[in-house]
């Protein structure tokens, strides 16, 4: 009977503490993602990654981090344009989940080609802006905890903002502002149809693709990038968000 209650006890003490850090976790990560409807983030994992492990670039060791914030109205409606067309085309439609695209990379992935995603820009942003690079379900899980979230306080052209100011553009180079001046030599607000069209084209593995250096594959695709801003309306798709 004693060990029987003693059990008890410890059962009671372990879902107590499991509702506290569930509690602790909720009201935490909630009023961070209001803090950042209206602040930038002050890193991300991938940024202190980026920062504490050096690597390779073109043949020169890089170890630092460059990254600048830009408000929504500075960056050119022709980039917010290039990486929806590239990477998000329900992006005005959808909750946070493309299911269609979901499936499409299901059914791809099941062929054992090489892996494919189907996450929308509002999961990227989950992923940057909250979390770590991985494919385990405890973080698709939180991927799409903060997916919610997001969609739910920040709305659209926020999280394109988030988006466009952390996403990896190049070896320790931050957001579109950065990649614009690294790449281009001017300010995020000046990028053409076709510096945009490059920079969405680097996105996928902009380790591996130099926006300064672009390879033939990574020209044909700014081709294909370019021809899809025009099929989904150019800047008058951003009428909707």
């Amino acid at each position: 009977m004693f060990q029987k209650q003693t059990r008890k006890s410890w059962f009671r003490k372990i879902v107590r503490a499991g509702l506290i850090i569930a509690f602790l976790f909720f009201s935490s990560s909630l009023f961070y993602v209001i803090y950042l409807k209206w602040m930038p983030p002050v890193t991300t994992l991938l940024m202190v990654k980026r920062a504490m492990v050096p690597s390779t670039d073109y043949g020169t060791v890089q170890k630092s981090v460059y990254c600048k914030w830009r408000s929504y109205d500075d960056i050119s409606s022709q980039v917010k344009v290039a990486v929806i067309a590239e990477e998000d085309q329900s992006f005005s439609t959808h909750h946070g989940f493309d299911i269609d695209a979901i499936e499409q990379a299901f059914k791809h992935n099941e062929k054992g080609k090489r892996i494919r995603g189907g996450s929308t820009i509002s999961q990227q942003v989950a992923k940057n802006v909250f979390l770590w690079n991985g494919r385990s379900w405890i973080r698709k899980g939180l991927e799409a905890y903060f997916t919610v979230l997001i969609e739910t306080i920040w709305g659209k052209e926020r999280i394109l903002q988030m988006y466009l100011n952390v996403a990896e553009m190049g070896n320790g180079i931050f957001g579109v502002e950065a990649a614009s001046e690294k790449y281009f030599k001017k300010d995020a607000s000046m990028i053409s149809k076709n510096e945009a069209a490059m920079l969405a084209s680097i996105l996928p593995n902009p380790i591996l693709y130099n926006a300064m250096h672009p390879s033939a594959y990574i020209v044909r695709k700014q081709g294909r990038v370019e021809r899809a801003m025009d099929k989904i309306g150019g800047a008058r798709y951003l009428d909707d968000l």
